[in-house]
C-alpha cells in the first residue's frame, strides 16, 4: 500500500527519488529541474519513506507503479509545465523550462486529484500580491503571445475575425483518454460547433505536430465543407484566439488559453480546468466544487504548482523569472529561424555571432559588394562599417556589454540589431526610439526597477573595467568622460559641429566656472587603440582631475552632474539619479530628461520618465547571450555575468595583446 501523498518538505531538505526507465537518466535538463526541486535522482529498491518517479501516464510507467505497489514507496508523477519551450521536445528542443510534480496524480487523470486540483480546492486563493502576479503573468502571455510550444510566426495574420474555433489534438494523447473522452469526442464537438453555429465560419486548428508531420490528428479534409476549413499555418494561439467569437475543444491546453483570451470554451473531455466555472463543460465532475477566476485557476497551475527552472543559471526560478528566459529565446527563434547573411563583421566577431544568432538558421558572412540577387536571408551590416547594403538592419553592442573592451576583441553579451535606423543617429528612426515612447505596464515597471537596482548594486557600466577610486576635490564635482572623436555617435550626433574632447573640456568649464571638473579619458583612447588624446598640459588647461583608467561608476558616484557629447556615460549617470548636460543628441538625449545643447528630432515628442527610457535601453532592444550556457537570456542573467566575471579566453587575450602592439606601433609610424 503506497504511503498519503505530502507536499510538505523542510526548508533545504532532500528526498531520495527512485526511477525505473531510462528517460530520467538520459534528460539532462529533467535531472536538473529535479535537483533544484531537491529530489536525488536514485536506482535500486526505495524504502518506503522514499519516492518513486514515473513520467505522466505513458507505458514506461507501469514499472514505477510496480514498484511503488511492492515497496509501499509513495509516486510521484512528472510532467512537462505548462510553458514549456521553443520547438516541442519531438523537434529537438534542450528540455522544459519547469516540471509539475504530482504526488497526487496528473492533471489530465480526471480519474483521481492531482496536484493542481488539490490546490485550486483547497488553497485559499485570495491573497492580493498572489492574484496581481497572476494577472500581470496572464496580461504578459497575451502581449507577448507566449504559450507551451511557440515555434509559430507571431507575425503571421489569422483569418478575418468572426468565426468558430475547433481545435484538434493529436491521436491517441493521454489527456483524451485520461480526460473521459475518446475520437468519438472530437466528431461530437465539430457537430454541436456547427448546430451551435449554423451560419459561422468554422476553423479547425491543427496540432504542431501534426503541422509537422510527426503525429496524426482527428480531423482531415473530409471533415471540411463550404464553410469549415483547415488551418494549418504556424500562427499564433493568441491571435486565433484574439478573432474568435466561439472556442470548442476536448481537453486541449489552448482551451486553457482561450480562457485566459477572455472565452468561455465549450470543453468536451475533463482537462485540468475544466469544473471550476470558467468553461461550458459536457461533462461534470463532482469533486470540483469551487468557482474560480481565471486569474485564480492561473495562480494555481503556473505560479503554485510548477517548479520552474533558470536554464542559464541552473536554479529553481519563478515563473517571471522562467517568463523572462522564454522571452529571450522566443525572440531568438522568431528573429533568427532564417538565417542571416552579414556584411561589415570584423572576422574576430563571427564565431561569436554565429553562436549568438545560428541556433535557429545559418549565419553566413559576405561583403556587401557580393551579395545574392534573389532569395536571400535577411541582411546585417555592422552599423559603423562603410557601404552598407540597401535595407540592411545595423548590428551594434549593446550596452551592458562585456568585462573588457570590444578593441581588445572582448566578444560581448549584448548585441542590437536595429531595422529601422541605429540607436546613436539621431537624423533618422531607429527601433528604440519607438520603444522609449511606449508605455509601460505594472510588470514592466516591476522588472526594470528590480534590474536597475541590481545593475546599480553591481556598479555596471558598458565595459566593467573596474579601477581603484580616486580621491577628488571637495567642491561641486562635473564629470566630463572623453570619447573616441572618430567614432560614430559623435560623427552622427554632433549635427556636423566637430566632436573634438578638448572643445567638450572647455564647454563644461564655461558652464561650470566654479565647480571642479574631472576628465575621464575613454578607456579605447587610454589604450592606444583609437583616436581622442589630449595632450596633458592642454588638458590642464579646464580639467582640475584626470583620472586615467579609472572607474566610471565611482566617477558618476562621486560627481554631482556629468557633461558630455554623446558618451553612453550619460545614459549610466542618468539612472544613477545625476543630472546630464549633452553637447549632442545621444539616444537618451530629446526626451527632456537631460539639459541639451543640441537640438533634437522633432520626432521626439514623447516624454518618457527614465524607467521607459531604461527599460527600452536595457531590455526591449538589446539581445543577450550567455556564454556559459550557449543559451539566449535575459538581461537579468548578462547582469550577474558581468558582476561575477567571465574568463577570457586565451586566443582573446593573445590576440588583443598583438593588435594593440601593432596600434600603437602604427601611430608611432605616422
Amino acid at each position: 500500500m503506497t504511503s498519503t501523498p505530502s507536499l510538505d518538505k523542510a526548508a533545504g531538505s532532500r528526498r531520495r527519488l527512485f526511477y525505473f526507465n531510462a528517460g530520467f537518466a538520459r534528460q539532462k535538463r529533467l535531472r536538473q529541474i529535479l535537483d533544484a526541486a531537491g529530489y536525488d535522482l536514485c536506482l535500486g529498491l526505495p524504502l518506503a519513506e522514499d519516492r518513486i518517479a514515473v513520467w505522466g501516464r505513458t507505458r514506461y510507467a507501469t514499472r514505477g507503479e510496480r514498484a511503488a505497489r511492492h515497496t509501499g514507496a509513495g509516486l510521484v508523477r512528472v510532467e512537462d509545465a505548462f510553458l514549456r519551450s521553443v520547438l516541442p521536445g519531438r523537434m529537438g528542443d534542450k528540455g522544459p523550462l519547469g516540471l509539475l510534480i504530482d504526488p497526487y496524480g496528473v492533471h489530465f487523470d480526471a480519474s483521481c486529484p492531482s496536484l493542481i486540483e488539490h490546490l485550486a480546492q483547497t488553497h485559499p486563493l485570495d491573497d492580493p500580491a498572489l492574484l496581481e502576479r497572476a494577472r500581470s503573468a496572464i496580461a504578459r502571455l497575451r502581449a507577448m503571445q507566449l504559450s507551451k510550444y511557440n515555434n509559430f510566426d507571431p507575425e503571421r495574420p489569422a483569418p478575418p475575425p468572426g468565426y468558430v474555433l475547433v481545435i484538434d489534438q493529436t491521436e491517441g494523447d493521454a489527456s483524451i483518454r485520461y480526460g473521459h473522452a475518446g475520437p468519438e469526442s472530437f466528431a461530437q464537438m465539430l457537430r454541436k460547433a456547427r448546430r451551435d453555429h449554423p451560419d459561422a465560419r468554422i476553423i479547425i486548428k491543427t496540432h504542431p505536430e501534426t503541422r509537422a508531420g510527426k503525429r496524426r490528428g482527428h480531423f482531415g479534409l473530409s471533415d471540411c465543407d463550404a464553410r469549415t476549413s483547415l488551418l494549418n499555418e504556424p500562427i499564433s494561439p493568441w491571435r486565433l484566439l484574439a478573432g474568435a467569437h466561439a472556442v470548442y475543444t476536448v481537453s486541449s491546453l489552448m482551451g486553457f488559453e482561450a480562457i485566459l483570451a477572455g472565452h468561455t470554451p465549450h470543453v468536451f473531455g475533463l482537462p485540468f480546468y475544466a469544473g471550476w466555472g470558467v468553461s461550458h463543460d459536457m461533462q461534470s465532475i463532482a469533486r470540483r466544487t469551487r468557482t474560480l477566476t481565471p486569474a485564480q485557476l492561473f495562480a494555481v497551475s503556473h505560479i503554485l504548482a510548477p517548479v520552474w527552472f533558470d536554464p542559464c543559471r541552473k536554479q529553481r526560478c519563478t515563473l517571471e523569472d522562467a517568463l523572462n528566459h522564454l522571452e529571450a529565446e522566443c525572440r531568438s527563434y522568431r528573429e533568427d529561424r532564417h538565417g542571416y547573411l552579414m556584411t561589415g563583421m570584423s572576422r574576430w566577431k563571427r564565431p561569436h555571432l554565429r553562436r549568438i544568432f545560428g541556433r535557429y538558421g545559418q549565419v553566413r558572412f559576405g561583403t556587401p559588394d557580393r551579395l545574392p540577387t534573389s532569395s536571400a536571408p535577411p541582411i546585417v551590416h555592422w552599423a559603423s562599417k562603410p557601404a552598407r547594403p540597401d535595407g540592411a538592419a545595423r548590428m551594434e553592442d549593446g550596452f551592458l556589454r562585456s568585462n573588457g573592451l570590444g578593441a581588445q576583441l572582448v566578444p560581448p553579451l549584448s548585441l542590437i540589431c536595429d531595422t529601422r535606423g541605429i540607436y546613436y543617429d539621431p537624423n533618422d528612426p531607429s527601433d528604440l526610439e519607438e520603444l522609449v515612447a511606449r508605455p509601460l505596464d505594472r510588470a514592466q515597471k516591476t522588472r526594470i526597477n528590480s534590474l536597475l537596482d541590481n545593475v546599480i548594486a553591481a556598479r555596471l557600466s558598458k565595459y566593467n573595467l573596474h579601477a581603484p577610486a580616486e580621491n577628488l576635490p571637495e567642491g561641486v564635482r562635473v564629470l566630463v568622460p572623453g570619447q573616441v572623436e572618430d567614432d560614430a555617435s559623435i560623427r552622427c550626433g554632433m549635427g556636423g559641429r566637430g566632436g573634438r574632447n578638448l572643445d567638450l573640456l572647455r564647454v563644461a568649464r564655461e558652464r561650470n566656472p566654479k565647480a571642479v571638473v574631472v576628465y575621464k579619458p575613454h578607456p579605447d583612447v587610454e589604450a592606444g587603440l583609437r583616436p581622442g588624446a589630449i595632450a596633458q598640459h592642454e588638458a590642464r588647461r579646464y580639467a582640475d582631475v584626470i583620472c586615467h583608467n579609472s572607474d566610471p561608476v565611482a566617477l558618476i558616484e562621486a560627481c554631482d552632474r556629468v557633461v558630455t557629447m554623446t558618451s553612453l556615460l550619460g545614459f549610466e549617470a542618468l539612472i544613477r539619479g545625476k543630472p546630464v548636460t549633452c553637447l549632442g543628441m545621444p539616444f537618451y538625449a530629446g526626451w527632456g530628461l537631460t539639459e541639451d545643447l543640441h537640438p533634437a528630432p522633432a520626432r521626439r515628442t514623447a516624454r518618457p520618465d527614465i524607467l521607459q527610457l531604461a527599460y527600452a535601453t536595457l531590455i526591449a532592444y538589446p539581445r543577450y547571450f550567455d556564454p556559459l550556457s550557449n543559451l539566449a537570456c535575459p538581461p537579468e542573467v548578462a547582469v550577474i555575468r558581468l558582476r561575477d566575471g567571465l574568463p577570457a579566453r586565451w586566443r582573446t587575450r593573445v590576440f588583443a595583446g598583438a593588435q594593440s602592439r601593432l596600434v600603437r606601433f602604427s601611430h608611432l609610424w605616422r
